[in-house]
Order: C-alpha cells, then sequence, then structure tokens
C-alpha cells in the first residue's frame, strides 16, 4: 500500500485551469464515494480551495492509483488527460507526508503563513470523516497535519502581519485606492472568505458596507455584526450602482455578474471608476468586466503577485517551518510502522494469552491443591515465561518495520503462529 497525493495549485496552473478543476464544498461528498469506488484507491480525501485542488488517497498500486485520480479529475473537470495532466504533481510515502504537512503550515499558499488553508485542510477531513473515506492511514496524517500547522504558527512568525487571503484582498484594494477610508464597499459572498474581508474592511475605516449573498440570512447576520446593510441578491446591479469597490468570494459554480450589466452600469456613471477584486474560483465576475473603461478587475493570478511583494520577512520564518515539518515527518513515520506491525504484535500476544488460559483450563484439577498464593505465583511464572519468550522476536519486528525485512518478519509470525 503506498499514500499518494495527486494535485495541481496556483504555482504550476492558471487561474482558469484552476476554475475547471475546482469541486464545491457540497459536491465533496459525491466526489468522495466517486474517488474510493475506483479498483486502486482505499482510502480517499479531498482538498479543493480556491488555490488548490489536491486527491490525497492509499493506494493499493501507485501507477493504478495515479490513473484513477486522473480519470476522476479528468471528468470532474470535463476535461481530457492530456489537456492538464503536465499540470498534475504527485508525491508518495514520505514525500506526500511532507507536502500535505507543508500546505497544512501556509508554507505552499499564496499568501504565505496565511490562516484560512488550514481551517481548509480540518473542513476536507471532517467531510471525509463523516463519508467513512478515510481509514488507519488517513485518519492520523490529517489529524497530525492539523497540530504541525498550528504548531508552525505558534512557533514561528510565517502568520505575522498579513494572515489570510481575505486579508490580502482588502490590503490589495486598499493599496489600488491609497485608501479605503470612507470608501463604500460591496461584499458579494457571506461564506468563510467574505467574513474575512468583512472584518478587514471594517478595520480600514470603510464608510458603507453592503452584503449580498445567495442566502439572505447570511447577509444579514454578517451586516449586523458590522453596522452594514444586507441586499437581496436580485438588487444587485442598483447595489453596485451606489459603491466604490466590489469584493466577491462566492462558491458559486458560474458567473454572477456578466459583462454586460457592469456595461449597463458604467454607462450610467461614466465618471465614477469601480474597483472589482474577484478572489473566487471560479470566478464570480465576468472576466470580460475588466476591458470596460472605469473598470479595475483584479483577481487571484494579480492577488498572487501582490502577496509576493510583501514576503521577505514572512520568507525568513520558513527555515524554522521546514524545520518543524522535518522533525513532524519523522514522528509521523515512526508512528506509522508502528501502527503497521501493531496487529500482528496484538495478535500474537492474544494467541500466547489464549493457549496459556487453555494449559490452565487443562491442568485445573491438577492446581486445585494450591492455595491462592501458590496458584498466584505459578500464573506469574507462566506469564513471565511467555513475555521473555515473545520479547526478543517482537522488538526484532518494530525495528524492522517498514522495511522489506519488517514484512518479512510479520509474515513469518503470522504463517507459523497461525494469526
Amino acid at each position: 500500500m503506498s499514500l499518494v497525493v495527486i494535485g495541481l495549485n496556483q504555482r504550476l496552473a492558471q487561474l482558469d485551469l484552476l476554475e475547471r478543476m475546482n469541486i464545491a464544498a457540497d459536491a465533496l461528498p459525491k466526489a468522495l464515494h466517486d474517488v474510493c469506488s475506483r479498483e486502486h484507491v482505499a482510502e480517499a480525501v479531498v482538498l479543493s480551495t480556491c488555490n488548490r485542488t489536491e486527491v490525497y488517497v492509499e493506494a493499493e498500486k501507485f501507477h493504478g492509483a495515479y490513473d484513477d485520480v486522473r480519470s476522476f479529475l479528468s471528468e470532474t473537470s470535463g476535461m481530457l488527460p492530456e489537456e492538464f495532466s503536465h499540470h498534475l504533481y504527485t508525491y508518495y510515502d514520505a514525500d506526500a507526508v511532507r507536502h500535505l504537512f507543508t500546505v497544512a503550515s501556509g508554507a505552499d499558499s499564496v499568501v504565505l503563513g496565511e490562516t484560512e488553508v488550514l481551517g481548509q485542510v480540518r473542513g476536507a477531513w471532517e467531510t471525509a470523516l463523516a463519508e467513512r473515506s478515510v481509514g488507519s492511514t488517513l485518519k492520523p496524517l490529517f489529524r497530525q497535519a492539523i497540530e504541525v500547522g498550528k504548531r508552525a504558527r505558534t512557533e514561528t512568525g510565517i502568520s505575522r502581519h498579513i494572515t489570510s487571503v481575505s486579508q490580502a484582498a482588502v490590503a490589495m484594494a486598499a493599496e489600488r485606492l491609497q485608501s479605503l477610508a470612507g470608501r463604500s464597499v460591496l461584499l458579494l459572498g457571506a461564506g468563510e472568505m467574505g467574513r474575512g474581508m468583512a472584518i478587514a474592511l471594517h478595520a480600514a475605516g470603510v464608510d458603507r458596507i453592503l452584503v449580498a449573498n445567495r442566502t439572505f440570512e447570511r447577509a444579514a447576520e454578517l451586516a449586523d455584526l458590522l453596522d452594514g446593510e444586507a441586499v437581496p441578491l436580485d438588487q444587485l446591479p442598483t447595489a453596485l450602482g451606489q459603491v466604490d469597490v466590489l469584493l466577491t468570494s462566492t462558491g458559486a459554480s458560474s458567473l454572477i455578474v456578466e459583462q454586460g450589466t457592469i456595461g449597463d452600469l458604467m454607462a450610467k456613471r461614466p465618471d465614477h471608476p469601480l474597483l472589482i477584486v474577484d478572489i473566487a474560483v471560479p470566478r464570480d465576475i465576468d472576466p470580460g468586466a475588466g476591458s470596460i473603461p472605469n473598470v479595475t478587475l483584479l483577481d487571484m493570478d494579480d492577488l498572487k503577485a501582490f502577496a509576493d511583494a510583501g514576503l521577505a520577512e514572512r520568507r525568513r520564518e520558513l527555515a524554522s517551518v521546514h524545520s518543524i515539518i522535518d522533525q513532524e515527518v519523522i514522528r509521523y513515520l515512526d508512528l506509522s510502522t508502528t501502527r503497521e506491525v501493531e496487529p500482528v504484535v496484538a495478535a500474537l500476544f492474544e494467541r500466547s494469552r489464549l493457549v496459556r488460559d487453555a494449559e490452565f483450563e487443562r491442568f485445573n484439577s491438577r492446581l486445585s491443591a494450591l492455595d491462592d498464593d501458590q496458584r498466584e505465583a505459578v500464573e506469574a511464572l507462566v506469564h513471565g515465561l511467555l513475555g521473555k519468550m515473545l520479547h526478543d522476536p517482537v522488538q526484532r519486528l518494530k525495528r524492522a518495520a517498514g522495511t522489506a525485512r519488517g514484512d518479512r518478519l510479520a509474515e513469518a509470525l503470522t504463517e507459523l503462529f497461525d494469526l
């Protein structure tokens, strides 16, 4: 069995490809069942965010699992494998562990050290738990990945200053306009990203915040939190006419605002520029809107460039983060090899207990003349002998765990003791 991760992210793929590969949160349960139904996949976790789509699997055969996951991505995106295969990265076993720990630590994010990805890793794991697509390999791996992400942020300065994509989006908007103080902003999307942007907007001194969302109740809840105004989604064009900035981050699977809508709006306000920051993947705003006079449209590609410009201080923390990751990879591999032989060791001791109990039962009549202290001494003697006899073989097995020799020893014990 092998641990394999196959995916693509913002470093290797353009935004339009990431959009095609993105799997919405409500589609994850079906996606997990789909992946696990494949011939060579035993366990699976799917992590799909605005910056990456990755499939983690416990695989019976590496090449078979790669083909299974590539076929899954092809069917999900509606693309032929040859259209995207050259953008895929693949890690297995220790390198797959290291990759996940790096992702959870925020060291592989568009905004270095951002905190949102840790919640996304946790969410992917919890969905997989709920769908029972994880077992003895992926369950402890993702549990430890969350611990590693917390440790990296606690023990290093990688998450100082701008710590999320949503904060970076607001900071980018503020830089474009010199300041957001006194501006009016429409926030489209009231999910985790939208909430993060709303909090950052409030701190930036925005004069007026409008919130629109597919579910009006969620928009109202967020607006109340920030003394803003909730807007029904069908009144979006009217609301757009009242603001300087549109920030959008919904989980919609298709465009929410077409180029024509923006064109009609700007025809009515030719002297009132509009800044749009769209960090949704797939995008919420028609990319063609950026060609309309007095409209500035920024997306995740622009956000990446903005984030790269402010990396120097947090990059100095990368050595410390990678040191933590190295330690945690070793710890995981040690625990993993121990887990591999635990069933054999447990079965061996259970077998010895059954034999011991059967022998005591067989000699019960001969031992009946012994008093309690004498009987206890005999039982302790037998227990001690069995323990000493098994100690060295078990220790050799544990030391060899995870190697070809360990596999041979485990097979030999299983065969010799009929475990």
